[in-house]
C-alpha cells in the first residue's frame, strides 16, 4: 500500500507546525483531517452559516487538490459547537451534497478554536 500525504509539515496559528498532514490518501481512500472556517489562519467572522461555507470551501481545496470531488465523498463527520445551529447547518450542507449524499455523524461538541463547525470526510475513487 502507497500513503500519500497532503499538507503535512504546514505550520499553523503563531507558525507553529501542525502535526498532522490535511490529509492522507491510500490505495484509493482520501482520509480528510478535520476543517473549520479558517483563512489565513484566523476563523471567518460570522454564524453557522458563514462558517459552514467557509468549512466546506476548505474541505472542497483539499479534495480538489487530492483529485477528489465531493462526489467520491463517502462518509462525513461533524461537529457543531451549538446544538441549536443543526437546522441552519444542514440548510448550507445540503446545498453542497444535494445528488450524492455521504453518510455523515453529526455531534455537539466544544472546539478547539473559537469556531462553531468542524468537518472531516473519507472519500473514495478508484485510481
Amino acid at each position: 500500500m502507497t500513503l500519500k500525504r497532503y499538507g503535512a509539515g504546514e505550520t499553523g496559528a503563531g507558525g507553529k507546525p501542525l502535526p498532522f498532514a490535511r490529509a492522507v490518501e491510500a490505495d484509493g481512500w482520501l482520509y480528510v483531517s478535520g476543517q473549520v472556517a479558517m483563512e489565513n489562519g484566523e476563523i471567518v467572522p460570522g454564524g453557522i452559516v458563514e462558517q459552514t461555507h467557509k468549512t466546506m470551501a476548505n474541505v472542497i481545496a483539499i479534495l480538489t487538490e487530492a483529485g477528489y470531488g465531493l462526489e467520491d465523498v463517502v462518509r462525513v463527520g461533524v461537529w457543531l459547537d451549538d446544538p441549536r445551529d443543526f437546522w441552519s447547518f444542514n440548510g448550507v450542507y445540503a446545498q453542497y451534497f444535494k445528488d450524492h449524499p455521504p453518510a455523515r455523524a453529526c455531534v455537539q461538541s466544544s472546539m478547539m478554536v473559537d469556531c462553531k463547525v468542524e468537518i472531516d470526510c473519507v472519500a473514495f475513487k478508484r485510481k
